[in-house]
């Protein structure tokens, strides 16, 4: 080998360990202002920053939320009991509610954000609010999730935490924060976490769609076919209640669905139907301060397609009454 050829090869490893150690050190730099400027405001911080957090969706937000001191009561779930408004609740009851609905979401995410509420509290929770829907049906015991979810935000363990850090989003709403933390009066997400989907509805004109309707008649299997258990999710919700929020009022709401998309007597769907409903009914039975509020059944409202934007999805008009027998319910555990 000639010593040009050796010397062209020692710069290019001299370069390549240059580039190591820039590499090393830029990632570090901006791990560390991660940390400190806390893009989702999840405490960690040693820094006293600004509360709250800019605009952004409600998978994230929900660290800074739950966290929130003013909040003693909390909404857990996904879009089917979105629009049970958490000002109404604390209206009702006089609990401060904060909702920590996050769209597309199962029983584990659910969990991850209930103990996240429960560890943030200085005073045990005033109460506590779940949608129950056919996703807390599931034999599956690993709990699986169907979208993506950022668990490493929640993390108990800090290292979790930072590895989640490092990711190109996370730049992205690092410098959002930085822009959040040092303008005079920056735009803040909605304290309390409610998100009115009936207005994104009829922007896209599902109300006077006439297929909407044509749709909404035709019959829906929203039972998830587990006719005898087990039901996991059950289990793992009551062994993290007797672990952090043992005497905390809780009430299991199942949330409406149109009456195309109740289980038809008789069925299979409607034996799947009946065995999750009997497991939630259990818990309630046999936890104190439980109660199950059930709104998937025939009734009226259930039966008025102009209540609905889909076999599951419904507006406002059910939304307000079914947080009214929410509120109800809470006054009556306490």
């Amino acid at each position: 080998m000639s010593s040009s050829t050796s010397s062209s090869d020692a710069r290019w490893r001299g370069f390549g360990r240059t580039f190591l150690g820039a590499a090393i050190l830029l990632a570090t730099a901006l791990l560390a202002l991660a940390f400190l400027v806390d893009p989702y405001d999840s405490g960690r911080s040693p820094l006293a920053l600004k509360a709250g957090v800019s605009p952004q969706g409600p998978r994230t937000a929900a660290a800074s939320r739950g966290r929130d001191p003013h909040f003693a009561g909390a909404i857990f779930g996904n879009s089917h009991i979105q629009l049970v408004s958490p000002e109404q609740l604390t209206r009702q009851t006089g609990i401060a509610f904060v909702s920590l609905i996050a769209p597309a979401t199962g029983p584990r995410e659910a969990l991850v954000l209930l103990d996240w509420f429960l560890r943030h509290r200085r005073e045990p929770a005033g109460a506590l609010v779940i949608g129950i829907d056919v996703r807390w049906c599931t034999p599956d015991p690993t709990l699986a999730t169907e979208k993506p979810f950022p668990f490493w935000l929640f993390e108990r363990s800090t290292a979790r935490y930072l590895a989640g850090l490092m990711r190109f989003d996370v730049l992205e709403e690092t410098l959002r924060r930085l822009r959040y933390l040092t303008a005079k009066a920056p735009e803040r997400a909605r304290p309390d976490g409610y998100w009115d989907y009936e207005a994104g509805y009829e922007v896209q004109g599902f109300h006077s769609d006439p297929a909407r309707r044509a749709r909404l008649l035709e019959p829906l299997d929203t039972s998830g076919g587990n006719l005898a258990g087990p039901f996991p999710a059950a289990a793992a919700l009551r062994a993290l209640l007797d672990r952090l929020a043992p005497d905390v009022p809780l009430v299991l709401v199942r949330p409406p669905n149109y009456v195309s998309a109740l289980p038809v007597p008789g069925t299979p769907g409607a034996v799947a139907d009946a065995a999750c409903r009997d497991a939630y009914a259990r818990l309630a039975a046999s936890r104190p301060r439980t109660a199950l509020v059930d709104w998937r059944i025939d009734r009226p409202e259930n039966r008025e397609p102009d209540n609905y934007f889909d076999h599951t999805h419904y507006r406002r008009k059910i939304a307000v009454p079914l947080a009214a027998d929410i509120a109800a319910a809470v006054m009556g555990l306490r």
